[in-house]
């Protein structure tokens, strides 16, 4: 039904053809499609979480064996919507709170990687399938990647003092009014749509022109096919770049379009949500370089690992 209004609209009402009403019509049809999305799916979570006590997670995870915390933190990581620079503070809260190093890790991995955001946007343009299978991968990045830093002893390359905090922390009970969880829900939500709606209509847009003007058979020489690099040459063009899901999805679904394997295609999003320079500049000021080192190795090789597997089963 939408997609007819909109090409009515391009076609018949503006008169458009050839690969300008393809841009036009793509980005309009993607624009509106993801943005409704986005805020029915964002505020369903939102009203969702209001039953779920963040600080609850925190005092919880004291005093557990690593692997639980791995498990739990990376989980955790799914309802809290920050980019790879905005989950850092609450990363740090982690270490305050004298939960493992690997544990807080897990979190951070997970956290921008596998958001509602990342989660609405893929079921959007993908379905549930993809989704399920991209959401137990990368909680299974987040896991193993956490598991393998705490393994490794690396405390001492913690740069600030950051003070403990005293005593144990306790779990929490809020209690809210069904007025109070959907005023909370929407609230998140005009929050959310407010700092996305931008990054959408940016991507959408970069993703309208490719899938107008970009020849299907460039990118599949490049990054489809049997080709073996094209997955950790995604993950390497990745990483330089900042962005979060709402940003670069519109791209996925245009690159995959246009003859992108989907396991390179989701290995691109996960290296430039999971791992960035920003993210790096940010946590110089925290961690060793030789630790953030180690964390950007040992996600990006998670990553690049995932992107086969996802090719494989997919193919």
């Amino acid at each position: 039904m939408w997609k007819e209004l909109v090409d009515h609209l391009t076609v018949d009402m503006l008169g458009l053809s050839g690969r300008v009403n393809q841009t036009i019509n793509f980005f309009i049809y993607d624009t509106v499609k993801i943005l409704f999305l986005l805020i029915v799916i964002i505020f369903v979570v939102s009203y969702l979480r209001t039953h779920f006590n963040t600080e609850y997670v925190r005092a919880h995870l004291q005093g557990k064996s690593e692997l639980y915390g791995n498990v739990l933190a990376a989980f955790f990581g799914i309802i809290t919507p920050f980019c790879s620079c905005s989950a850092i503070p609450l990363f740090l809260g982690f270490i305050q709170a004298r939960i493992p190093l690997g544990v807080t890790f897990s979190f951070l991995i997970s956290s921008p990687m596998n958001n509602e955001v990342a989660i609405a946007l893929l079921f959007t343009l993908f379905g549930w399938k993809i989704t399920a299978i991209y959401i137990g991968f990368g909680l299974l990045v987040a896991i193993i990647g956490g598991f393998i830093i705490g393994k490794m002893n690396l405390e001492k390359y913690i740069l600030l003092d950051v003070k403990p905090m005293e005593g144990e922390l306790e779990e929490v009970e809020l209690k809210l009014t069904q007025k109070q969880r959907l005023k909370e829900a929407w609230d998140y939500t005009y929050d959310i749509f407010k700092k996305i709606w931008l990054y959408v209509l940016i991507g959408v847009g970069v993703g309208a022109l490719i899938h107008g003007y970009v020849p299907a058979d460039f990118i599949a020489k490049y990054a489809g096919g049997d080709n073996w690099y094209g997955v950790p040459l995604a993950v390497i063009f990745g990483i330089p770049m900042y962005s979060n899901a709402a940003g670069v999805m519109p791209l996925v679904e245009v690159l995959t379009d246009k003859g992108m394997l989907l396991g390179t295609a989701l290995s691109f999003m996960m290296a430039i949500t999971a791992l960035s320079l920003p993210e790096a500049m940010i946590l110089k000021k925290i961690l060793h370089v030789r630790l953030i080192g180690i964390f950007f190795g040992t996600v990006g090789i998670g990553i690049i690992c995932i992107g086969y597997l996802f090719n494989y089963i997919l193919q």
